[in-house]
């Protein structure tokens, strides 16, 4: 009875670090950066927007002439199209990050899950012309559902292996030396589109990344993969 306790208990931490930790592959394949990159390049992608924020993140990109990835909330789109449309003209990359970003989004059945990226793959197609190809579920939590969801909608899954944690912390200097220390050829940042705390980081963290000869580029050149459907 004691060896079955033990080994339930190791299986549901397996599966918890599993679910919790998007670079695991445990659910789900993800493409968490590109070991394989020598050059200096890395992909810049921010989530939850759009938001009024995402302004001054293009601004910010557009001083360094760097393209990010930025992976959108239905539900957002809806209150700012006019910012989405920016984003795409301004030459960067679009994905989907549901409809709702629920905090329940982790107990939703295989159906639901679907129809929440399908809602955003309609909003942003809707907006941009094009349907995207790469998603990025909500707090980078992967499970049954979401797996058996994403062979229907055939999205490829995108994590990250440099996590500000910007949507958790907001003290600048500890955002940035988290950042900074993690760099190297073919990383994905994680950061939100959401606050002045993080357009302040991003505009030192730009620089940094200019004086140390890096170029930021969107996902679909650091992965080779489409960002869209054809």
């Amino acid at each position: 009875m004691k060896y079955f306790v033990i080994t339930a208990c190791l299986w549901i931490l397996i599966v918890f670090l599993g679910s919790a930790f998007i670079g695991s592959n445990y659910h789900v394949k993800a493409y968490c950066s590109n070991r394989f990159k020598k050059e200096k390049k890395i992909a810049l992608t921010f989530d939850d927007g759009p938001h009024e924020m995402t302004l001054t993140v293009l601004e910010l990109l557009k001083k360094y002439n760097a393209k990010a990835t930025f992976f959108c909330i239905g539900k957002n789109i809806e209150i700012h199209p006019e910012i989405l449309k920016k984003v795409v003209a301004e030459g960067h990359t679009v994905g989907n990050h549901t409809y709702s970003h629920s905090p329940f989004f982790d107990f939703y059945g295989k159906n639901k899950v679907i129809a929440e990226i399908n809602k955003t793959d309609d909003l942003i197609a809707s907006v941009i012309g094009k349907k995207p190809s790469l998603f990025r579920p909500p707090y980078g939590v992967t499970n049954p559902s979401i797996r058996r969801a994403l062979a229907v909608t055939n999205h490829k899954t995108i994590g990250w292996n440099i996590r500000s944690l910007d949507g958790v912390f907001k003290k600048e200097k500890f955002l940035l030396d988290r950042i900074v220390k993690r760099i190297k050829p073919g990383g994905i940042v994680l950061l939100h589109d959401t606050s002045l705390e993080t357009a302040n980081v991003l505009e030192k963290l730009l620089s940094f990344l200019q004086t140390n000869n890096y170029v930021v580029v969107p996902l679909e050149e650091l992965l080779n993969i489409k960002a869209y459907e054809d």
